[in-house]
């Protein structure tokens, strides 16, 4: 049986580069854009342990980095 722990953290070694990617287009600064990722990570930590379409994570996770980068900002 795996655990919801080794589930998000596939997911997350899955997303992390494109959703670090996105980040740092977004913000030309590596130190913020590794922030907004962690911060988007963690934002959606349960709401994406229970979606199983990618399209819906990779939604979730994007839209995350955008709001905590309007925060930011």
């Amino acid at each position: 049986m795996q655990t919801t722990s080794s589930r998000f953290d596939r997911l997350v070694a899955r997303y992390y580069p494109a959703v670090y990617g996105f980040a740092s287009r977004l913000t030309d600064d590596p130190r913020e854009a590794i922030t907004l990722t962690r911060n988007a990570f963690q934002t959606c930590e349960k709401q994406v342990r229970n979606l199983r379409s990618q399209t819906a994570i990779a939604t979730a996770l994007l839209t995350a980095v955008i709001r905590a980068g309007l925060v930011a900002t």
